[in-house]
């Protein structure tokens, strides 16, 4: 089965709400912000995970329920693009419904968005 989560967010929104480092904290993973330090406009990049994540959970069908956001780890690979990586619950969430994940992110100067496909062992992408 297919499933398809999306989200779009304000990156000035993200902005000020990481002024807050209880707020970095809840969301992000240390591999996450360890990206963002190497990034020379970070705001953009942390609100395209924002955005990763939520669309995680939209795709799961459930919300954010069951698990933390910082569970969800959107990182890069050597090619600069993104992929999902889950621990703890949200990794227990995906196994118990036998899904993979593939995600794409995109921002403009204002906004960052994400799309997230989920798809079981049979499907075809």
């Amino acid at each position: 089965m297919l499933r398809v989560g999306t989200d779009i967010v304000e990156i000035n929104r993200i902005e000020k709400s990481a002024q807050r480092e209880s707020f970095i904290k809840r969301v992000y993973s240390d591999a996450e912000q360890t990206l963002f330090s190497s990034r020379k406009k970070p705001y953009e990049s942390m609100a395209g995970n924002w955005a990763a994540k939520e669309a995680f959970a939209k795709s799961l069908g459930t919300g954010v329920e069951g698990f933390s956001m910082n569970e969800v780890e959107v990182l890069r690979d050597e090619l600069g693009a993104p992929y999902i990586r889950l621990n703890g619950n949200a990794k227990k969430l995906a196994e118990d419904m036998s899904l993979s994940f593939t995600v794409s992110i995109s921002h403009s100067d204002l906004y960052a968005t994400a799309v997230v496909i989920a798809y079981g062992k049979g499907d075809s992408l």
